[in-house]
């Protein structure tokens, strides 16, 4: 069994709507399973104010989550360009996981959401890749043979699955943004299980 780790942080909900549907798309891959967790937010005065695990909803991730995991895809919103905060320090204390190379060889991908066509999509997610990169990862991306990618009036890039969310963020996710992000779970979980099945 392939488990691949979808990782996200959501303030308003199109970004874990987006990894449902990449938990989809991995799941449709014979022998893949997603395990979905989430971040908590970062706090204010450096002192917890969250509860251990979300009232409702996926948990967080645990460090064994993140060094067990077959394949990993990221998930946030977007940030002025990059990932948001809660996301971005819970990579930073990955540091372990990169000293032991528990990620080396294994596939990676990110999503995204913004409120604005141009808010950063692009960037965030590039961004998002290179820690993915510095943990030895191999980063995936969407081929132009996915032709919502040509298509799509809303979100969705060679960098990875994205999402139009609208200036109050409650446009409904698309018919392209979808397929893209269904597409993006089952590539990573096909290449997830060739890699297993090659043992490199």
């Amino acid at each position: 069994m392939s488990r691949i780790l979808v990782l996200y942080y959501s303030r308003f909900g199109a970004t874990a709507q987006m990894a449902e549907l990449i938990a989809d798309g991995i799941e449709s891959v014979a022998g893949c399973e997603a395990m979905l967790r989430t971040v908590p937010s970062v706090s204010p005065d450096n002192l917890a104010s969250e509860p251990k695990q979300p009232e409702q909803g996926p948990i967080y991730c645990s460090e064994t989550d993140f060094k067990q995991c077959d394949g990993l895809i990221l998930g946030s919103p977007t940030r002025f360009g990059n990932m948001a905060a809660p996301l971005k320090y819970f990579i930073d204390g990955t540091g372990s996981a990169w000293m032991e190379g528990s990620l080396v060889n294994k596939p990676a991908a990110c999503f995204t959401s913004s409120s604005s066509m141009h808010g950063g999509q692009e960037s965030t997610l590039l961004s998002m890749s290179l820690p993915l990169i510095h943990h030895g990862m191999l980063f995936c991306g969407i081929p132009f043979t996915a032709t919502e990618l040509s298509e799509t009036k809303t979100g969705g890039t060679p960098y990875g699955a994205s999402h139009l969310a609208g200036g109050k963020s409650d446009n409904p996710i698309s018919d392209s943004e979808a397929a893209l992000c269904k597409l993006l779970g089952t590539r990573v979980a096909k290449i997830a299980s060739a890699i297993e099945a090659a043992d490199l």
